[in-house]
């Protein structure tokens, strides 16, 4: 399985994390993988074959070969269905708001086609990354139609740009209430901003912190307790580490590193 990471242009810098690639064989019988939120918003070609996703009523569906994905608030079950070539831009949790053509909140936990968000132009990206030979040819691809949509980035709100910088310095530790009044600003108006540009509230989006926080931990010292490790992620006590933890993932934290969660186990720490 080859994962790897790349960085955005200055540019888009403001609004993208960082790109990223995924390619690995086809196997026999393909496992789901459940993906946990990290409060990112995602555009994602498969240049490979396409993954099945699966619903809680127990539906599943083929992905779109390139959309992209609005904000996670609970675990996604995909599979593979043949050979994995992935390209991807990962946008900070409020990067995509000024590309975005319908509002964030109709994107939670969908894959939205391109076609849907930019029309038909999508279809000339799709093929120039299926033709495109290496990675740096399909980042270059994906920055150009980007930025050819992109409105001015004064659309990006400075609170709510300063509230996720506040939540992501102190890993999520810290209330809602708290922040607002550190930005001066009433938290039902704080609230408001935060799902217009975001697509999650800043307790959400805290919560998610928080718990990518741990997860890191616990990928780099396996041999943590449970309780060292809801302490040092900010938790009062094991048992509301655990609660969170379940609400998020479905599973214990003793079942993180399950296969079905090798993939979300790539993304931890990543830019």
């Amino acid at each position: 399985m080859q994962y790897q990471t790349y960085p955005p242009s200055p540019h888009l810098a403001p609004l993208i994390k960082c790109f990223w690639s995924l390619e690995f064989a086809a196997t026999p019988q393909p496992e789901k993988q459940t993906i946990i939120p990290d409060g990112c918003i995602e555009l994602i070609i498969h240049y490979g074959d396409l993954y099945q996703q699966f619903q809680e009523n127990g539906s599943s569906f083929i992905q779109p070969r390139s959309f992209v994905f609005g904000q996670l608030s609970n675990t996604l079950e995909i599979a593979p269905i043949g050979h994995t070539g992935i390209i991807a831009a990962r946008f900070h949790p409020d990067g995509f708001i000024p590309l975005a053509t319908i509002p964030l909140a109709g994107m939670e936990n969908r894959a939205v086609p391109l076609t849907e968000l930019f029309g038909e132009e999508s279809d000339f990206l799709e093929k120039n990354i299926l033709i495109a030979s290496t990675q740096a040819e399909r980042i270059q691809h994906i920055e150009t139609f980007l930025l050819a949509r992109l409105n001015k980035l004064e659309v990006l709100d400075c609170i709510v740009k300063s509230s996720i910088e506040i939540l992501v310095s102190q890993a999520g530790q810290v209330k809602v209430e708290e922040m607002a009044e550190k930005l001066n600003i009433n938290r039902r108006k704080l609230e408001r901003k935060f799902s217009i540009n975001v697509g999650l509230s800043p307790k959400q989006l805290s919560k998610i912190i928080r718990l990518q926080t741990a997860l890191k931990q616990l990928n780099q010292n396996t041999e943590l307790s449970l309780t060292e490790l809801a302490y040092q992620s900010g938790y009062f006590d094991q048992s509301h580490f655990i609660k969170d933890f379940k609400a998020f993932t479905g599973i214990s934290p003793k079942q993180f590193y399950a296969d079905h969660l090798q993939l979300s186990a790539l993304f931890i720490g990543t830019n």
